[in-house]
C-alpha cells in the first residue's frame, strides 16, 4: 500500500509501510549506510505526518518482512492479542501516542496491551515522540522479573556486575567481582563474556560465579555469556548454570547468522527450565539486542533499524526472560554516529521494550571511535533512570577490557540510585546490609566482607 503526503506543492510519496517507517525514523548514520532514510528534514516530516494517520489495523495486515519468509513475522502476527487489542484498535498511530500520555493509559492497562502491539507498532509510535514523551510512558510500563532477587519494581534500579577478562584469567575476573560486590553492583546478574566460547572455560567461570554466590550466600544470579549451543551442551553436562544468554535480531535471517532460530531458543528455554535453580522465580533467559545488528548482518531486508530492533523484542518476550538490554552504541559509528543518536535510539529501545512487555536494561556505551563521550553518557544515564529502566552494566572505571568499549562502572550506579533516591533489588539490599557493605540509607560502608572475599578467592 502507498502513502503520500504533500508540503508546499511537493508530493512525497512512500511505497509501502516499510518505506514509510524508515523515512519517519529519526536521522540514523546506520539507515543513511542502508539507503532507506529520508533525504533531508522536510521528508522526514512529511512521512511522520503521514505516519500519524496511519491506522493501527494496517500494520495486521501488511508486513514489512513477508509473513512466508519469516519466521518472526509469523510469531508476530500469530501470538497477536486480538481481544486486548480491541481497546486501541480504533486508534491511528497518532492517536496511539496521544493516549499513550494520557492518565487513562496507567501501569496495569498497559500490561494488559503488550501482546496486542506489535513491534511495528511501538516501533511506529515512538517514532511520533519526543524524548519526553519516551519517558513518559516508559515510566508507567513496569515489568518486574524473579529468579534469586526480584527485578523491576518501581523505586529499584539494578545493575549486570560485568568482570569481563581479556584471558577469561579467574583470578582477575575474581577481582573485578569483588571489586562489583563492595560496591552494591550485581542484582541484575553477575555476567561475564567469555572470551573464548571454549566449553571448558566457560565452565570454569561459571563454578567461579557459583562458588562465591554459594559461599557468602548471595541472593543473585550468574550467567557466562557463550553462545546458546555451548550453554545447552554445558546445562547436559549439569553444569551451574543460572540464566542462559543469546544475542538475537529482529529478522530471521539475522539470526540465522548469529547461528540461532526459534527451535533452538525453544530447546534452551525448556533445558534452562528443568535445572529449576530459581528461588523465588523461574525467569531464566538472558537477551541482548542492538540497533544496526541486523544491518552489520547484511539481513535487515530494507527495514530500518530501529523497526527491526523492535522486532527482536518480539523473539525476546516469547521466553519470559529475566533480563533483556540493548548494547545500544557498542556496534559503533556506522549505525549511530554520535551522541545524540546513541542517547535517542536508547530512549526508544527502552520505550518499545516496556511497551511490549520486556524488563529492559541498557549498555549506557559507546566506542572509542564515535563522536561521543563519557559526558553523554552521564546524560544517558540519568534520562534512563527518570526513566525506570531496570538495569544497566558495572564495569570496573567503565572500560570493558576484554571487549574494548566504554560503558557504565560501578560508581555510575552509585551516582543514579543517590540522585534519584534509588535502591537495589530488595534481597540484594538486605544482603548488602548484613554483610556490611552498605548501611540502611545505602551508604556504602566496606565493612567486614572485604577481607573475607579476598581471603576466600585468593
Amino acid at each position: 500500500m502507498a502513502y503520500q503526503h504533500t508540503i508546499h506543492q511537493h508530493v512525497y510519496r512512500f511505497r509501502d509501510l516499510k518505506d514509510l517507517l524508515a523515512k519517519a525514523s529519526l536521522l540514523r548514520s546506520g539507515d543513511v549506510l542502508a539507503g532507506i532514510s529520508a533525504a533531508g528534514y522536510e521528508e522526514r516530516v512529511a512521512a511522520q505526518i503521514t505516519l500519524a494517520d496511519v491506522p493501527l489495523k494496517n500494520f495486521l495486515s501488511e508486513t514489512v518482512v513477508p509473513y512466508e519468509d519469516d519466521e518472526i513475522t509469523r510469531l508476530i502476527l500469530d501470538s497477536h492479542d486480538r481481544e486486548a487489542f480491541s481497546l486501541i484498535g480504533r486508534f491511528t498511530v497518532g492517536e496511539l501516542r496521544d493516549w499513550l500520555l494520557t492518565e487513562q493509559a496507567g501501569t496495569e492497562v498497559l500490561q494488559g496491551l503488550k501482546m496486542a502491539l506489535t513491534p511495528e507498532m511501538a516501533a511506529a509510535v515512538s517514532k511520533l515522540m519526543r524524548n519526553q514523551d519516551l519517558i513518559t510512558v516508559a515510566k508507567k510500563c513496569e515489568v518486574i522479573t524473579r529468579f534469586r532477587n526480584t527485578i523491576g519494581l518501581k523505586g529499584r534500579f539494578s545493575t549486570r556486575l560485568q568482570p569481563n577478562h581479556p584471558t577469561d584469567d579467574p583470578k582477575g575476573i575474581a577481582a573485578s567481582i569483588i571489586d562489583g560486590l563492595l560496591y552494591g553492583s550485581g542484582d541484575a546478574v553477575i555476567g561475564i563474556n567469555p572470551a573464548t566460547d571454549s566449553p571448558a572455560v566457560v565452565a570454569n567461570l561459571l563454578n567461579l560465579i557459583d562458588t562465591i554466590r554459594q559461599q557468602f550466600d548471595i541472593p543473585a544470579q550468574s550467567c557466562v555469556l557463550s553462545h546458546i549451543t555451548t550453554t545447552i551442551e554445558l546445562i547436559n553436562a549439569g553444569a551451574a548454570v543460572d540464566l542462559c544468554f543469546q544475542s538475537i535480531a529482529g529478522t530471521q535471517q539475522a539470526n540465522t547468522s548469529f547461528g540461532v532460530n526459534l527451535s533452538l531458543l525453544d530447546e534452551a528455554y525448556d533445558a534452562t527450565l528443568s535445572l529449576n535453580r530459581g528461588t523465588i522465580g523461574q525467569n531464566v533467559m538472558y537477551f541482548e539486542t542492538g540497533q544496526g545488528s541486523a544491518l552489520s548482518a547484511n539481513a535487515h531486508q530494507g527495514v530500518d533499524q530501529q523497526t527491526c530492533e523492535a522486532r527482536a523484542y518480539a523473539v525476546a518476550r516469547r521466553y519470559q526472560p529475566l533480563l533483556v538490554n540493548t548494547v545500544v552504541g557498542f556496534i559503533g559509528p556506522e549505525y549511530l554516529y554520535d551522541g545524540k543518536q546513541i542517547i535517542r535510539a536508547a530512549l526508544e529501545d527502552h520505550f518499545c521494550g516496556k511497551l511490549m512487555g520486556l524488563p529492559m536494561g541498557v549498555d549506557v556505551c559507546y566506542t572509542n571511535h564515535a563522536e561521543a563521550d563519557q559526558d553523554d553518557m552521564d546524560n544517558l544515564l540519568t534520562l534512563l533512570g527518570v526513566a525506570g529502566c531496570n538495569f544497566i552494566m558495572g564495569i570496573p572505571g567503565s572500560d570493558d577490557i576484554m571487549l574494548n568499549y566504554q560503558s557504565t562502572s560501578f560508581h555510575d550506579a552509585l551516582y543514579i540510585r543517590k540522585v534519584l533516591g534509588l535502591r537495589p533489588a530488595p534481597e540484594f539490599e538486605d544482603w548488602l546490609i548484613r554483610q556490611g557493605i552498605t548501611d540502611e540509607k545505602g551508604k556504602i560502608t566496606h565493612n567486614q566482607l572485604t577481607g573475607k572475599l579476598i581471603a576466600h578467592l585468593f
